[in-house]
């Protein structure tokens, strides 16, 4: 990915506090904020997957994190992802840049997007991974 961006926007297992790779990213990266996305959440089984759609009026919530090193960062959190030339094609997510609302403004932030179809899997309308999985 040619573009160096700091900021993550994480919305699912990465924001469970016992998941070594959301020990991972809160090690190496600091709490920015949280922020929304206009976008779909899905029930993919054990993790939610995330369509981004920014014009179907639904949002995603989640947390911002500013990392010093991306690069180092996002190499661990690629794999966690599947995310890569050397993982599984096609890549059951990718990572690419969106506008976050967080705080009055937008931010561009990474995010992994899920891709693969969603059509056999229920929506999670709320768009909150964490408030989801209590239910």
């Amino acid at each position: 990915m040619g573009e160096i961006n700091q900021y993550l926007f994480v919305y699912g297992t990465l924001l469970v506090k016992n998941n070594e790779f959301a020990a991972h990213l809160l090690a190496n990266s600091r709490f920015y904020a949280q922020g929304k996305l206009r976008g779909k959440l899905y029930d993919i089984g054990e993790y939610p997957g995330l369509t981004l759609a920014p014009n179907d009026g639904h949002f995603v919530y989640g947390n911002i994190y500013f990392m010093p090193d991306p690069d180092a960062t996002l190499k661990i959190l690629d794999h966690y992802e599947g995310f890569g030339d050397n993982e599984a094609q096609p890549n059951e997510f990718v990572r690419q840049l969106a506008t976050i609302e967080s705080l009055g403004k937008l931010l561009t932030c990474w995010v992994y997007e899920y891709n693969l179809p969603v059509d056999d899997y229920p929506a999670i309308l709320s768009g909150d991974y964490l408030n989801y999985m209590k239910s």
